[in-house]
């Protein structure tokens, strides 16, 4: 079994990664409500949507999680078993 670097999605405070959320999502929702009345906005909207997640909703969900946990667990690996546990 091969360890090394996991991807981390978490963003350096929760206010900015739920910043990027707000970018992102509501220019996606508003790409979707747009595209029947101007679709060249609509189109220039997802991809914007798409950067603010970099690239990934459920990323920006794994980075959330990522964020909002950092410095409050700590993982502990022993005889091939890893665990979770409160950071002292």
């Amino acid at each position: 079994m091969k360890t090394g670097p996991r991807p981390d999605f978490a963003s350096a405070s929760l206010p900015r990664h739920l910043v990027r959320g707000v970018l992102g999502f509501g220019a996606i929702a508003l790409a979707v409500v747009l595209l029947p009345y101007a679709w060249p906005v609509s189109l220039a909207l997802l991809p914007a949507g798409l950067l603010a997640l970099r690239g990934c909703p459920m990323c920006w969900a794994v980075g959330l999680a990522q964020t909002l946990s950092r410095g409050r667990l700590e993982r502990s690996c022993e005889d091939g078993r890893c665990t979770l546990t409160p950071a002292r």
